[in-house]
């Protein structure tokens, strides 16, 4: 897809040899991850060592092998700049998952969170056939409750307590959508107002 500045977005499967620039940006921005995300108990560095990489990629691939996580790189002009990631992916009567993201420092502010979104958020419902997709996000990073509600996700609630992030447990907003919530797609929608070409 087309973003409205004409950038080339695309989401396409994690692969072993993402390794060097996902430890390399994700390296470059901790100052912006580290605040937002699971806690690393050895340290930023230590988690983002080759063996860490490594220990983190054949988590994903064999997780992604049991149909439990799809965890997809956001390319932006050809270049890796970030990762989207459905997890804790459950058929049967109760069809949901989560979406989680992060985007390159040197890409924010160009919609790209917000599109990269959108097709995670579609390939849940049309692809792997999901019923429901949930999130969540801090009550201080309103930039990430954005993104969600204009992929037209709902507040259904607030956890307490719910996750370790960069060292104390912290409350997070909890925000879902069902497939039968919209008649179009994230990305039909997103197009029709204008964050898409």
């Amino acid at each position: 897809m087309r973003l409205p500045d004409g950038g080339r977005l695309r989401l396409r499967p994690l692969t072993s040899r993402d390794g060097n620039d996902w430890r390399e940006q994700r390296l470059l921005d901790e100052s912006y991850l580290r605040p937002v995300e699971p806690t690393a108990p050895d340290g930023w560095e230590a988690a983002h060592s080759p063996s860490a990489w490594w220990n983190f990629f054949s988590g994903l691939r064999d997780a992604s092998r049991r149909g439990q996580v799809v965890p997809l790189v956001i390319e932006l002009d050809g270049r890796f700049s970030g990762q989207v990631t459905l997890g804790t992916i459950q058929h049967g009567s109760i069809s949901d998952c989560w979406i989680g993201y992060w985007v390159f420092s040197a890409a924010q502010g160009r919609g790209v969170a917000t599109a990269a979104c959108a097709l995670g958020t579609d390939h849940a419902f049309r692809r792997v056939g999901l019923h429901r997709v949930t999130a969540t996000y801090l009550p201080d990073n309103p930039a990430s409750g954005r993104v969600l509600a204009l992929n037209g996700f709902r507040d259904e609630g607030y956890l307490r307590g719910n996750l370790h992030i960069d060292g104390r447990w912290r409350d997070h907003h909890f925000v879902a959508q069902n497939v039968e919530d919209h008649r179009e797609s994230c990305v039909e929608r997103l197009r029709r107002s204008g964050r898409l070409r």
